[in-house]
């Protein structure tokens, strides 16, 4: 099932908020967050109520402070649990040019630096056929996360993101 827990404080004390499910808004239970406890699953926490702001994807861990999920501040106000496929397969689709105008490569591993591996810039569009990803807009999975599950991706903002700029990608295992 997946359950999170979120802890006002470090080290998991303090006021707490639980949740199972996708929770749009739960700022106003818990005033920050420093701490994370995951019991099952892949979640993606946002930043902003209604899946919005920076994007953090955890799974099964303890974090017990907002620097541990390489976190930018210690405000959480909304979650989603990523729906993972129960083959264990992961393969996903990726084209340099939006709306797939140029030759597309598919791809079943992590890709620590997109330039190193395809000797392309940018990802630009994308289609996940199976699992659920992270993307990364610097190489060796830094800077800001865009989560994309299954489903086809036109253009960059299809993903969240303002830019098409992918420098690393890799799956997410539970």
């Amino acid at each position: 099932m997946g359950k999170i827990t979120f802890f006002e404080e470090k080290n998991f004390q303090g006021h707490h908020y639980e949740c199972d499910s996708d929770c749009s808004d739960f700022h106003t239970s818990i005033a920050h967050c420093n701490s994370i406890k995951i019991e099952d699953g892949a979640w993606a926490v946002y930043e902003k109520p209604n899946f919005t702001g920076y994007l953090y994807v955890l799974t099964k861990k303890e974090y017990p402070d907002y620097k541990t999920w390489m976190g930018f501040n210690d405000r959480i106000a909304s979650c989603h649990k990523i729906q993972l496929t129960g083959t264990g397969n992961y393969k996903i689709r990726i084209c340099n040019k939006g709306d797939y105008e140029t030759q597309t490569i598919e791809y079943t591993d992590d890709c620590p630096s997109v330039f190193e591996q395809f000797h392309i810039q940018d990802i630009d569009s994308c289609s996940v056929l199976e699992g659920a990803w992270v993307f990364y807009e610097l190489p060796n999975y830094r800077g800001r996360q865009y989560l994309l599950e299954k489903g086809a991706y036109q253009k960059a903002a299809d993903w969240g993101a303002s830019t098409s700029t992918v420098q690393s990608f890799h799956r997410i295992i539970v």
